[in-house]
């Protein structure tokens, strides 16, 4: 159940109208890494977790619904940007002050630049915001990532809170007017937020890492190929331990052909830069997959099943009557 607030979480305000700012804000509105994309996917993702792992559950819902509210601050923040077009559109008299301002030919080109920087605030929204990116685009759901593992979610949602901050930083390069700007920076400020809410509850999960269940061919995981010519560029993602753990590192293969002739096509290769052998690592895998397995499967009811937390009942089934009597 949603109940809707009549306030803003913040109150948005603008200084005077800025058509060609709100186009650019569509793309927080309904853009590929916009509100409308975190919310949605933060939604779905949260009901394989309800029973299972009620705690992520309320993380992502609680997200979620900020992420709406958000929404909300956007779309209120573009229509007070066509302040007025809204009225003029209305008034379909040739009187109007809208038409009055066409009679000049430079007036006229203003207002076409003006609608062209977004054309369907002026041919289809009326002067409000489209779900469309800034391009008029359309929202669509293969915005939304989610892959039904908490630890790959969570990381596509660090993922996406950091794609959506850097738009907000790139937008108040585009706003001098000081009161949208505050807006933009509480909700680049709250972005920043939910990347570290999801990263604390990413490094709660443990393991966490390879992302899902199976740990990989160890033959291969430890392996860097160099596969380009010239100068090589080296650092902590190709040599020493990096992010391994202790006694483990990255192994530099600085001739991928050969290398590649030597092993028959990786047949030959053998486990480089870790002491787990294979059977060790599939051992983990099935001891990690009956665990996160048993999490779900102890938490799901068995026969009757209910989403919200009402005390159960024992109800009689109703009573067939026979329709022939």
């Amino acid at each position: 159940m949603f109940h809707h607030v009549k306030e803003l979480q913040f109150n948005a305000r603008v200084s005077k109208p800025d058509p060609r700012f709100a186009s650019l804000l569509l793309e927080q509105f309904g853009g590929a890494n916009g509100e409308l994309k975190a919310a949605m996917q933060y939604f779905v993702q949260s009901f394989g977790l309800r029973q299972s792992h009620p705690q992520y559950y309320d993380l992502l819902m609680d997200i979620a619904t900020e992420e709406f509210s958000h929404l909300e601050i956007v779309g209120a923040t573009i229509t007070m940007l066509l302040d007025g077009l809204n009225g003029q559109l209305k008034e379909a008299s040739e009187q109007s002050d809208l038409m009055k301002l066409l009679g000049g030919k430079g007036a006229k080109e203003s207002i076409i630049h003006e609608a062209m920087v977004s054309p369907q605030f002026a041919a289809l929204s009326g002067g409000g915001p489209t779900p469309t990116n800034s391009q008029g685009v359309p929202w669509q759901g293969s915005y939304v990532n989610s892959n039904g593992d908490l630890t790959v979610d969570l990381r596509s949602d660090m993922a996406a809170e950091s794609r959506a901050k850097i738009v907000y930083e790139y937008l108040l390069q585009f706003t001098d007017d000081p009161l949208v700007r505050e807006s933009l920076q509480f909700l680049m400020a709250r972005e920043i937020a939910h990347f570290q809410m999801f990263g604390a509850a990413l490094e709660s999960v443990q393991p966490n890492f390879p992302p899902g269940i199976l740990q990989g061919e160890q033959r291969f995981t430890h392996l860097y190929f160099n596969m380009s010519n010239g100068a090589s560029a080296r650092g902590p993602w190709n040599q020493g331990q990096g992010p391994w753990r202790p006694g483990e590192q990255w192994v530099y293969i600085d001739d991928p052909v050969t290398q590649v002739r030597e092993t028959r096509g990786q047949l030959d290769t053998t486990t480089l830069g870790t002491t787990m052998s294979q059977e060790q690592a599939d051992s983990l895998a099935k001891e990690l997959g009956k665990k996160r397995s048993s999490q779900i499967k102890e938490k799901i009811p068995k026969g009757e099943n209910q989403w919200s937390s009402y005390p159960q009942t024992n109800t009689a089934s109703p009573t067939t009557v026979d329709s022939a009597k």
